[in-house]
């Protein structure tokens, strides 16, 4: 994200409410804790939403959607995603950012795996979220 804020003058980070997942944490915690993450960056605005992306990014005037792709394995999945956002609302794009080398292996699944058994994520989150997980999995 902050990666993003130096390129984009303004970005805003949609923390989606997806009813085919199960998240750890509520939508709002998201929101919360991604909010606490980066109050230091001055061009990012944090909002949670339910429903399609490309919607929300119209009914807030935002013309570009930011996507990471981790691997390879990301692409497929991303692009059916994009092409599709295209097909809704023209007038949004997708943007793709790869991650530093160091992460290009993390995904949230992994880090709440580790996270669950114990061990130390504090090299691959902020310190905000790895104290949010130890207390979401205190014995």
């Amino acid at each position: 994200m902050r990666r993003a804020c130096r390129i984009f003058d303004h970005v805003v980070v949609a923390v989606a409410a997806n009813p085919n997942k199960a998240p750890l944490f509520t939508l709002e915690q998201r929101v919360d804790l991604a909010r606490r993450v980066l109050a230091d960056v001055p061009n990012v605005e944090v909002m949670g939403y339910s429903g399609l992306t490309v919607v929300f990014a119209r009914e807030h005037g935002l013309n570009v959607i930011l996507r990471g792709l981790r691997a390879v394995s990301d692409f497929e999945f991303e692009f059916q995603l994009a092409t599709m956002s295209r097909h809704l609302n023209g007038e949004v794009e997708t943007v793709f950012l790869t991650p530093s080398e160091q992460f290009s292996f993390v995904s949230s699944t992994l880090i709440r795996e580790i996270a669950s058994l114990g061990g130390n994520v504090r090299e691959f989150v902020d310190p905000i979220v790895a104290q949010a997980l130890a207390g979401k999995f205190a014995k």
